[in-house]
């Protein structure tokens, strides 16, 4: 990663100590935000600690790493949970961050009010990912503000500052994009060959139902693409890995669609997509859009709430469908194919339209935020 480190040092304290809390450092978009920025962060001469719940590592990371998944692993549900509290209470106290990033999901609102109110110091800063309201935010608004009171909120996308400012108007909320380390693309993209000549792409968690992938495959089925032996690939792991593979297999596709599995380097099969499509029912401000067009890869996506819109410009970099449905998503996917030029004009716009999102860009806004907080 290509930084101006001097430049950053002279602007920044050298001696902040940053601690970044996660749920991992593999699988998701918001867990390799986390990676990223601790990458980036320790550059600029930042003290960088990161504390994940579990052991799961597959992204680049920089700094010390104290995984939570390693306290009393064969311990009693209940018994574990408080161990690990205590744990981590100890962790916080013995380091005496200057600044407490929390990128974890947050739908334990007990749990949060005490972390809030008894371990986080005031320098606190709680990223949030996504537009789904009930992943960060109790129902009750009372006990919202009650989280969050003296701390500050960053999140992904302008749609979700706009939900959040609304709905809680008394919250210190900052938006900072989800930044791509656009310096590493050619490197990474060359890390290896794929193995398929024409395909599209599609990338993303298959724990749920947000991503939709079961739209995808039955649009794919109705597409034209098959009978251009045009395959579709999926980058993903989860529950419902099963569930697509015996509908890929009734409906006689196991020949064009490939699951892939979970991908810690994305970037060759972004590289040698011919687009790259999301169907997802929301987002926060989804990666695989960033990453894809990064790759100089178009994409085709729904303008789901929230996040694509702040990405993609329809018939520029790719295909924005305002309404989400699988009729016009099967129109889309056969108008980049039919449609040479729009496809080539999408392509060469791609790389470029991303450059706003680059770390460097994205780690300066974070590390002016950070610095103001301890001044």
């Amino acid at each position: 990663m290509l930084l101006n480190i001097n430049a950053i040092m002279k602007q920044h304290d050298q001696s902040m100590k940053v601690g970044i809390i996660g749920d991992s450092l593999a699988i998701g978009g918001a867990e390799k935000v986390h990676a990223l920025l601790s990458v980036y962060f320790e550059q600029a001469g930042v003290d960088v600690h990161n504390c994940i719940l579990s052991n799961k590592v597959a992204y680049t990371y920089s700094g010390s790493l104290y995984m939570l998944g390693d306290v009393a692993p064969k311990s009693f549900f209940i018994a574990r949970k408080v161990i690990r509290f205590l744990a981590l209470r100890k962790y916080l106290q013995k380091n005496n961050f200057d600044v407490i990033l929390d990128f974890r999901m947050r739908n334990h609102f007990m749990l949060e009010f005490i972390l809030s109110k008894f371990l986080y110091p005031k320098n606190t800063f709680y990223t949030v990912h996504s537009s789904n309201r009930e992943a960060y935010f109790p129902k009750l608004n009372f006990l919202t503000r009650l989280i969050y009171k003296n701390k500050q909120l960053v999140v992904v996308s302008k749609a979700i500052q706009q939900l959040i400012t609304k709905k809680y108007p008394s919250l210190q909320v900052h938006q900072i994009y989800n930044p791509i380390p656009l310096s590493e693309v050619a490197t990474l993209q060359m890390e290896f060959e794929v193995d398929f000549d024409q395909y599209i792409l599609a990338v993303g968690r298959m724990n749920d139902e947000i991503k939709q992938f079961d739209q995808l495959i039955m649009a794919y089925h109705r597409s034209l693409l098959p009978s251009k032996n045009i395959k579709l690939l999926i980058l993903g792991e989860g529950k419902n890995n099963l569930k697509y593979r015996k509908l890929i297999a009734k409906l006689g596709l196991k020949n064009y669609i490939m699951l892939k599995g979970f991908k810690d380097n994305p970037y060759p099969y972004y590289k040698k997509a011919l687009f790259t499509v999301l169907c997802s029912k929301y987002e926060g401000f989804p990666n695989a859009l960033l990453e894809s067009l990064a790759n100089g890869t178009p994409v085709v996506s729904y303008d789901c709430y929230s996040g694509p819109n702040e990405i993609v410009v329809d018939q520029e970099n790719g295909l924005l469908l305002r309404k989400q449905n699988v009729e016009q998503l099967i129109k889309s996917i056969n108008l980049m194919v039919r449609d040479k030029d729009l496809y080539s004009k999408c392509k060469q716009n791609a790389a470029q339209s991303v450059a706003q999102f680059d770390i460097e860009i994205i780690g300066k806004q974070w590390l002016d935020l950070l610095k103001k907080s301890v001044n």
